[in-house]
C-alpha cells in the first residue's frame, strides 16, 4: 500500500511547510482515448479514465449524469464525458493540490477546494474562472453547494465550517462561520431540503447544525477516530458516516441515535455516497475496493475490485446505474452498480 500517498490524502500527518507555487495555465480541451468497455454486468468496470498524473482526491457526477469531474494532487480538476471518458476541460486555477469538487445544482458551475486555502468557482464546460473565495486561513478540505444553488459550505484545517452566499456576478459573501469543531474539519454535507448541514472531522465527531443560524443541533460521538466522510439519506432523515476507526455508521440525523454500525475488513474508509433511491450506500476503501452496503441493515452487498491502489473517493450516478471511484494512483473507474 502506498502509505505516503495515503497520508497525504487525509491530511493527517502532513507537514505545514508546503511551498505554494502559483500555476494557472490555459484550459486544455484535449480528448483522451477511452478504455475497452467490458460487458455490462453488476460490478464490471465500464471504462477507466487515465487523465490525471497524481492521486485522485475527489470525484463527482454532474446533476444530469452526463459528465464526471475529478480532482487531483496534480493541481487540476478534469471534466469528462461519463459515457465515453472523452475529456472536455482541464481546470488549472489552483496553485496546489485540489481536495474537493462539487457541481452546482443546475450543472453549469463547479466549485473546487484546495491546499492553496481557496475555493474557486468556474464554468463547468469551458473552465473559465469566475471567482476565488479567500475566507479560510488554512487548507480547504471540502466544498458543497446547497440544493438551491444559492450557498456554498466549505471546511478547513482552520477548524471552521463557512457558509457563504453566491451573489450576482458570482461574488461571494460569508454569512456564517461555524466553530463547533475542536480540530480540522474534513467533510461537509447539506440535507436534501437545504436547512441543515453535517460536518465531520479529526475531532472524531459529526456535528449537525442549522444552516442559516449556525445553531448546533446534534453532536454524534460514536466514532473513535477521524471522520472522513458524511452523507445524508435522500429522504433527509438519516446520516451515514465513515471513519478511520474502520466503521460505516448509520444514525438518525436529528436525535443522533445509532441505527447500525458495520465493521470493515480494511484499514479505514475514505469516502461514502448514497444511492439515489436510498437503498444502498457505497464506500471507498483502503483495501483497493468499493463496497456497497444495505442502508437499512448495514449488510455488505457487493464488492468492486478493479482498482490496484487504495480508493479515495466514490460517487453514485444520478440515475443509480453506475458508480465512479478514484484512487491514489490517479486512476478513475466507472462501474455498473447493483441497482
Amino acid at each position: 500500500m502506498h502509505n505516503a500517498r495515503r497520508d497525504r490524502i487525509f491530511f493527517l500527518i502532513i507537514c505545514y511547510s508546503i511551498i505554494f507555487v502559483t500555476s494557472c495555465s490555459p484550459v486544455n480541451n484535449r480528448a483522451i482515448p477511452t478504455a475497452r468497455t467490458l460487458p455490462i454486468t453488476i460490478g464490471s468496470t465500464l471504462y477507466t479514465y487515465h487523465g490525471h498524473n497524481n492521486g485522485v482526491t475527489a470525484v463527482a457526477w454532474s446533476p444530469d449524469g452526463k459528465l464526471i469531474a475529478s480532482a487531483s494532487f496534480d493541481k487540476t480538476v478534469q471534466v469528462w464525458d461519463a459515457l465515453t471518458g472523452h475529456r472536455f476541460t482541464i481546470y488549472r486555477g489552483h496553485s496546489n493540490w485540489v481536495t474537493a469538487v462539487a457541481w452546482s445544482p443546475d450543472g453549469k458551475l463547479i466549485a473546487s477546494a484546495s491546499f492553496d486555502k481557496t475555493v474557486q468557482i468556474w464554468d463547468a464546460l469551458t473552465g473559465r474562472h469566475l471567482v476565488t473565495y479567500y475566507g479560510h486561513s488554512d487548507v480547504v478540505t471540502d466544498v458543497k453547494w446547497s440544493p438551491d444553488g444559492k450557498y456554498l459550505a466549505s471546511t478547513s484545517f482552520d477548524k471552521t465550517v463557512q457558509v457563504w452566499s453566491i451573489g450576482k456576478n458570482f461574488t461571494t459573501d460569508t454569512i456564517l462561520t461555524y466553530r463547533g469543531h475542536t480540530n480540522w474539519v474534513m467533510t461537509i454535507a447539506w440535507s436534501p431540503n437545504g436547512k441543515y448541514l453535517a460536518s465531520g472531522g479529526v475531532d472524531d465527531t459529526v456535528q449537525v447544525w442549522n444552516a442559516s443560524s449556525g445553531l448546533s443541533l446534534v453532536r454524534y460521538n460514536n466514532h473513535t477516530n477521524n471522520v472522513t466522510g458524511v452523507v445524508w439519506s435522500p429522504d433527509g432523515n438519516r446520516i451515514a458516516s465513515v471513519s478511520m476507526d474502520k466503521t460505516v455508521q448509520m444514525w438518525n440525523a436529528f436525535t443522533g441515535k445509532s441505527i447500525w454500525i458495520s465493521c470493515c475488513r480494511f484499514d479505514w474508509v475514505n469516502g461514502i455516497t448514497w444511492s439515489p433511491n436510498g437503498t444502498f450506500v457505497a464506500t471507498a476503501n483502503t483495501n483497493k475496493t468499493v463496497e456497497t452496503w444495505n442502508s437499512s441493515t448495514g449488510a455488505p452487498v457487493t464488492t468492486y475490485q478493479g482498482h490496484h491502489h487504495e480508493v479515495v473517493s466514490v460517487s453514485w450516478s444520478p440515475d443509480g446505474k453506475d458508480i465512479t471511484s478514484g484512487d491514489d494512483d490517479g486512476i478513475v473507474q466507472v462501474w455498473r452498480s447493483a441497482l
